[in-house]
């Protein structure tokens, strides 16, 4: 594994964006108040906060020069990310070598599993 593996932890208030040289770290967080939504008869939409682009983006952006990204998160932001990258930094989207659930772990739990997720994308690999 090199040190241009990074593991995204994302939902819709923030990002953790962890490296495996911790001092690269960082967090980008949402600028948007996302109140809870309930679905009510007779409205129009799905009860879904939409997806703030212009924090996808940042959060792309801070990862465009890293060779493989995993993407891990609770909700549906994961998703939503790996979508934003898709139609509109198809060359980062290319990088993504997953897209798992995980709840909310620390930051060292997230690169623990992000280690042994590379660990079995390079073996599968052969490398």
């Amino acid at each position: 594994m090199s040190a241009k593996h990074v593991a995204i932890w994302i939902d819709h208030k923030e990002a953790h964006i962890l490296y495996f040289d911790k001092s690269k770290n960082e967090i980008v967080k949402s600028s948007a108040e996302r109140p809870h939504l309930h679905h009510k008869a007779n409205a129009i939409g799905s009860g879904h906060a939409p997806a703030e682009k212009n924090y996808f983006h940042a959060v792309i952006n801070a990862v465009a020069d890293v060779s493989e990204i995993l993407i891990v998160g609770p909700g549906s932001a994961k998703t939503e990310l790996f979508k934003h990258a898709t139609s509109h930094d198809p060359a980062i989207a290319k990088k993504i070598v997953g897209v798992e659930t995980v709840d909310h772990p620390t930051d060292g739990q997230v690169l623990n599993f992000a280690k042994a997720y590379f660990h079995k994308v390079d073996q599968m690999r052969g490398v």
